[in-house]
């Protein structure tokens, strides 16, 4: 049963906002009560917090459908919505948060680091917060908006300073037990590691933690063996050390190969680990003919620039040595690290000429807006409800759609669509006018309603003689009349 798990997708959506509520004050003796519509609760939050009790992911790899609250509906009265409980979600620290394509979103190291994955959706407005001086009772309210959907991919890259690289049974389970507390499985056979150990050292005054990362074998960053699975862990480590055996019973291998074989695979792995600095162990020197072994090859890796160290785990030889030259590297690297400093609020006021949106003719009589705020109140609005859908009209001449879209061509009749390809609401358009008190009938409803639109048919017309069966359908109403 797999009890460490380092990636896996999660698929999270974050609450719905509540709709508003669209009430009318009644109480004997005041038949004017006026709108007491409460508005929507807002939608809840998934959030990712690291927590330093949670070292796996594999809470997800079971359960990988997480979803927050929704929001609740107003009620009349004025009684607003509650809101929806934010769903915190633990992951170890050193979590890497990407999107499908592999995108980082966030890389949260650090003890309550979070990242909102998911926003979840505003509350709808009700119809006393609708109302005003020149609809005083609305018959209508707001709808909450969605909250966010959205797949992401979590990776686990342990946050360790010495990371132990080797062939399997180089020893490196052993190293760990004896350097520090950790109990890692020990057996005589390759692969007995099938998942990352961490241990933490004291070295004098210096405390770091120590990686055992599981065997690496020759094609390991091509996905063979266990090595392109646990190579990601290696990424945040100030030292890389290298374990080599030198008791190895196998014919074909010695200390130098086997270290030519692992630096191989770093090297076509690359993520930064070029630079860092290496170690090499000589392990098993209990073992007289690892003793021996230990000897001839030490010559030739100095040659090569690598600090050199045998050791063994079953006499402890040498260990202290290696603890404390480990100690004083990482030192090195802490003090070489830019100092922490505090989160600077940046506040960047939107510019006085920017919209908010943008029109784009798309094909002959069809043009498209984008834009958070026009996107958002097309989410909000019920289109089964006139008034709603003329409200709609008078927002977005306020904010300037209509004004750009005769910038940008558009003629009486044509398709106006609002939002992406795969969930856009489009209308006839017509010039329009704002509506007044005198252009509204009762709660509900909206004259510009009535009037007929036959640029639809028209253009279904059109559509029909070319044999375009694909043509989006387009909806009857013209929220701009």
């Amino acid at each position: 049963m797999t009890t460490f798990v380092d990636r896996v997708e999660l698929h999270i959506a974050a609450g719905n906002g509540g709709h508003g509520c669209a009430s009318v004050h009644r109480e004997k003796f005041k038949p004017l009560g006026g709108p007491d519509g409460g508005n929507g609760g807002r939608g809840g939050d998934v959030v990712l917090v690291v927590d330093q009790s949670v070292t796996t992911l594999l809470e997800y790899h079971h359960s990988p459908h997480r979803k927050a609250t929704n929001g609740k509906p107003g009620a009349g009265g004025n009684r607003m919505g509650a809101n929806g409980e934010d769903l915190v979600l633990p992951v170890p620290d050193g979590t890497v948060v990407l999107d499908k394509r592999g995108n980082v979103l966030a890389d949260l190291v650090g003890e309550g680091t979070s990242f909102v994955a998911g926003e979840g959706g505003r509350g709808g407005l009700g119809n006393a917060a609708l109302a005003s001086a020149r609809r005083k009772a609305p018959g209508f309210a707001l709808l909450g908006v969605p909250g966010e959907t959205r797949d992401i991919v979590l990776e686990l890259k342990t946050v360790a300073d010495v990371a132990l690289v080797g062939y399997p049974s180089a020893g490196k389970s052993s190293l760990i037990s004896v350097l520090s507390a950790a109990k890692p499985k020990i057996a005589d056979y390759p692969f007995t590691t099938l998942v990352p150990n961490l241990g933490v050292v004291t070295a004098g005054s210096t405390v770091y933690t120590v990686a055992d990362v599981p065997g690496l074998i020759p094609g390991a960053s091509e996905g063979k063996g266990l090595g392109l699975e646990f190579l990601r862990h290696v990424e945040r480590c100030a030292v890389l050390v290298h374990v080599l055996d030198t008791a190895t019973l196998e014919s074909d291998r010695d200390p130098a190969s086997d270290l030519d074989v692992i630096e191989q695979e770093l090297a076509q792995y690359g993520r930064g680990l070029e630079d860092r600095p290496r170690l090499v162990v000589l392990n098993k020197v209990d073992i007289p003919d690892g003793r021996d072994l230990a000897d001839l090859v030490r010559p030739d890796l100095e040659a090569r620039g690598y600090r050199v160290f045998e050791v063994s785990a079953l006499s402890r030889e040498g260990l202290k040595e290696l603890s404390f030259a480990l100690a004083g590297i990482v030192e090195e690297a802490r003090a070489a690290r830019p100092r922490q400093e505090a989160t600077r609020i940046v506040i960047r006021p939107q510019a006085v000429d920017d919209a908010g949106f943008t029109v784009t003719r798309e094909t002959e009589g069809l043009f498209r807006v984008r834009g958070e705020k026009p996107e958002r109140w097309v989410r909000q609005t019920d289109f089964n409800n006139d008034e709603a859908v003329g409200y709609l009209a008078d927002r977005l001449n306020r904010l300037g759609v209509e004004e750009e879209l005769l910038k940008a061509g558009a003629r009486e009749g044509d398709g106006v669509a609002i939002g992406d390809e795969e969930n856009a609401v489009v209308f006839d358009w017509e010039p329009t006018v704002m509506a007044g008190a005198e252009m509204l009938g009762r709660r509900g409803e909206d004259h510009r309603m009535d009037v007929a639109r036959p640029a639809a048919q028209r253009r279904r017309d059109r559509e029909a003689e070319r044999g375009d069966s694909s043509q989006r359908e387009y909806d009857d109403f013209d929220p701009f009349a």
